[in-house]
């Protein structure tokens, strides 16, 4: 698939996907490793959501390809070239506030996407919208609550804080940018142009830095591509482990 020109739909349905499913795999490797009990679960749980909403848009694309693949081959039989997932949700967990930067960057965003396909021309695209930003809500609530709770802490908790969105702000630019697949997308009426997105994600981001007394990272940086299928060298680990039971007994059933 790398490199060619294939149908808006499915690459959107990739690139939502991808994106949950990948994220979904970064929060599992929380699993009994939490900072607290209670959190290890909601990690678990949360990874677990992802990993379902992930199905749904990989079953839809694999139908938009003509069933050639099913879900799982789309999951565990492509390569790192194939992937779609933007390189944020790919980034190692690194310590707590760390991973809670990244989700709380993600989930504003992710919430933002979903509102808008919502109101999807396709029926399929709006239906599991409407599914997952039920989760999603819970997510960003979550993620919200601990970006503050650190942030207007303990000096030190809001020196890590801060030093993690400084780290994964660069990241964040690719979210909110359009390509021709995110053009042609919108132009069906199927999604919505990702710049677009930017006033809503600003907003929501904005409120909770000020709560949290951090300071916006300056957009001094940037790194973009995996929606493109050029990713960073931790996707290709992160490959290695997910899909190396399939890949070693191809076709098993249990």
């Amino acid at each position: 698939m790398t490199g060619e020109t294939t149908d808006p739909k499915f690459e959107c349905l990739l690139r939502l996907g991808d994106n949950a499913l990948i994220l979904g795999h970064r929060l599992s490797e929380w699993c009994g490793h939490g900072p607290i009990l209670e959190e290890d679960i909601a990690m678990a749980n949360i990874a677990l959501d992802l990993i379902g909403q992930a199905t749904l848009w990989l079953d839809l694309a694999a139908a938009v390809e003509g069933n050639i693949r099913t879900a799982d081959d789309l999951a565990f039989k492509r390569d790192v070239l194939d992937w779609r997932n933007s390189l944020l949700v790919e980034q190692p967990n690194g310590d707590f506030a760390d991973t809670m930067a990244r989700q709380f960057l993600f989930d504003c965003h992710h919430h933002a996407v979903l509102s808008m396909l919502i109101d999807s021309s396709d029926s399929d695209i709006a239906g599991i919208a409407a599914k997952a930003i039920k989760e999603v809500t819970y997510h960003r609530r979550h993620s919200r609550e601990w970006l503050i709770r650190l942030g207007d802490g303990t000096e030190e908790s809001h020196r890590r804080m801060q030093a993690a969105l400084d780290r994964i702000w660069g990241y964040t630019h690719e979210l909110l940018e359009a390509d021709d697949v995110d053009r042609a997308a919108a132009a069906r009426g199927l999604g919505a142009d990702p710049t677009t997105l930017r006033p809503v994600w600003g907003a929501a981001i904005d409120a909770v830095l000020e709560e949290a007394t951090l300071i916006r990272p300056a957009d001094s940086w940037s790194i973009r591509g995996g929606r493109q299928g050029l990713h960073s060298e931790h996707l290709g680990f992160l490959l290695a482990e997910m899909q190396f039971l399939p890949r070693t007994y191809p076709n098993a059933s249990w």
